[in-house]
């Protein structure tokens, strides 16, 4: 019986042991998107970090990552965004020509789809974990390239928080202010709180009014100097960073704050028309799903369009209504032609628009068009990316030379290279 139990002991260990093993691996597990799928938002690596290089025409960059090390000596980090990937700013769509420089933003982000053909560096699959001196580990992860980039007021209007601001204290019109992220509704998380800093240029919204530090010492909220409670005052912020002094490695700087829904969403619709103009005069995004081919050119073609727009746009796809393909590479980049995109585009009529029931994931529009043409291109092919423009008022323009890449589809065809990152 002493046996028995001593071997029972033995199994019950080695089962533990092969179970923590397995967990282990399924967290290591390595996953890298795929052609014709749209990945899950909840196997994206998240991080964030400052905004300091952008090269809005490729849709890539380069974000400061934040970590556990010394912030200011971490080294810019490039990122591209997918060819689905959403990008939100003030709560809206956007494209990354809308945000500013040193803006602090979230990041979901997975392995490169196809590592031969990335527009920024490929790095070892487990990058993240790797130290880098002085700041630390995770501030170069492998995982850059995003299904999602949004600013500080994007991200907790997705996920219903708000910050509340707890004390300011001031001095010259700058100081601190001590807040906490939290749900709308629930308890205050004061193990989250965090010191941020403002001054003079903070851009205050209230209603439709811009205001001032100055203008809220005047009507005697804020002190003039010195601390005062805030109470728990819920609040949107702006978040970008700042060198800081007095030997402080990590500290972030507030370049906004709305006090009330009025001001948001005026900021909302602000940011929603920049990009509804934007998109209307480079087309909508979307991925090709299948091609029937019909005689001397003819074809059906059933394409994805890409989420992330405002509904509007969406709308103006119907049935009987006419429109234009064009191929793009990766970046959305338009491919062929030298006089804008509807010069060798395909034109035709769109047959039907259908919509998907229930979840659709992050990237996916959950919309289909079939579009007739009767002169398919080489770049409208399953599993390549398009952009479509349907009549009506979507204007005709001629793009500048770096949005396009000419009369070829080739993805060497950049401007500029990744040669201009630095190598690893």
């Amino acid at each position: 019986m002493t046996q028995l139990k001593s071997t029972c002991r033995v199994v019950t260990v080695y089962l533990g042991m092969s179970l923590l093993a397995i967990t282990s691996r399924a967290q290591d597990e390595v996953f890298r998107p795929v052609a014709g799928e749209f990945p899950p938002l909840e196997k994206a690596h998240a991080y964030r970090g400052e905004l300091v290089f952008v090269d809005h025409a490729n849709r890539r960059g380069s974000i400061r990552v934040e970590g556990v090390g010394k912030y200011f000596r971490n080294a810019p980090h490039p990122f591209a965004m997918l060819p689905y990937g959403i990008v939100r700013y003030h709560g809206a769509p956007a494209d990354l020509r809308d945000i500013p420089l040193g803006t602090v933003l979230h990041l979901r982000a997975f392995l490169p789809p196809d590592p031969k053909v990335s527009v920024v560096p490929v790095l070892p699959v487990d990058n993240k974990k790797k130290n880098s001196g002085y700041s630390g580990a995770g501030i170069f992860p492998a995982e850059n390239h995003v299904l999602l980039l949004e600013d500080e007021p994007s991200h907790c209007q997705r996920e219903g928080k708000v910050w509340k601001l707890k004390e300011v204290d001031l001095k010259n019109n700058q100081g601190m202010i001590v807040a906490s992220r939290d749900l709308k509704e629930g308890e205050d998380d004061e193990a989250g709180e965090e010191k941020i800093t403002f001054d003079a240029a903070t851009r205050i919204w209230r209603g439709r009014e811009r205001l001032s530090v100055a203008d809220l010492i005047d009507e005697g909220i804020w002190p003039a100097s010195g601390k005062k409670a805030l109470d728990g005052q819920a609040v949107l912020l702006g978040i970008t960073w700042k060198p800081t002094p007095d030997g402080v490695f990590t500290r972030f700087h507030i370049s906004d704050i709305w006090l009330d829904e009025t001001a948001i969403q005026r900021a909302v619709q602000n940011q929603t028309e920049t990009h509804k103009a934007f998109i209307r005069s480079r087309w909508m995004p979307a991925w090709i799903d299948s091609v029937e081919y019909g005689k001397f050119g003819s074809a059906t073609v059933t394409a994805t369009l890409f989420g992330g727009m405002d509904e509007s746009l969406y709308a103006d796809f119907k049935k009987d209504v006419s429109a234009m393909m064009n191929g793009v590479e990766n970046t959305l980049k338009h491919a062929g032609g030298n006089y804008g995109p509807e010069h060798m585009a395909s034109r035709g009529k769109i047959l039907e628009v259908l919509k998907t029931d229930g979840k659709v994931p992050l990237g996916s529009s959950g919309i289909q068009v079939r579009f007739k043409t009767d002169l398919i291109t080489e770049g409208i092919r399953p599993g390549r990316i398009v952009r479509i423009r349907p009549g009506g008022n979507w204007p005709h323009v001629r793009l500048p030379r770096e949005e396009f890449i000419g009369d070829g589809s080739n993805p060497v065809d950049r401007f500029p290279t990744p040669a201009i990152f630095p190598k690893y």
